[in-house]
């Protein structure tokens, strides 16, 4: 069965840091590229950052660029977002997407909120 599980979501002042984790299954996770959306309330689904599956590649979209970082641990089948500099607007849903060439799978997400 293919699971991707985030964690690490919660409630954080501005200013502050969370990691999320994305912890994958039943698939070859090194083969996929592993993305970080987030979803606020009433807001459409938008992409936060993106790790390449074969060299580490990163991007980041402008909002979180200097703030957030990406990362995997391709032997703990997992992915990260370390996420500092927290803002209010930052508050929303987390998801991660694993693409493979034909593939892709999504997880349930985890909330982060930061007060103001």
């Amino acid at each position: 069965e293919v699971q991707l599980v985030e964690s690490g979501g919660g409630l954080v002042q501005a200013g502050g840091s969370l990691r999320l984790s994305c912890a994958a299954s039943g698939f070859t996770f090194d083969d996929y590229a592993i993305g970080w959306f987030r979803q606020a309330p009433g807001k459409e689904r938008e992409g936060v950052s993106c790790i390449s599956s074969s060299d580490g590649t990163t991007s980041y979209a402008d909002s979180v660029k200097g703030r957030f970082t990406i990362s995997r641990d391709n032997a703990k089948n997992t992915v990260y977002l370390q996420m500092n500099s927290l803002k209010p607007e930052d508050t929303a849903v987390y998801f991660c997407k694993a693409y493979g060439n034909v593939l892709s799978y999504w997880g349930q997400g985890t909330q982060v909120t930061v007060s103001s």
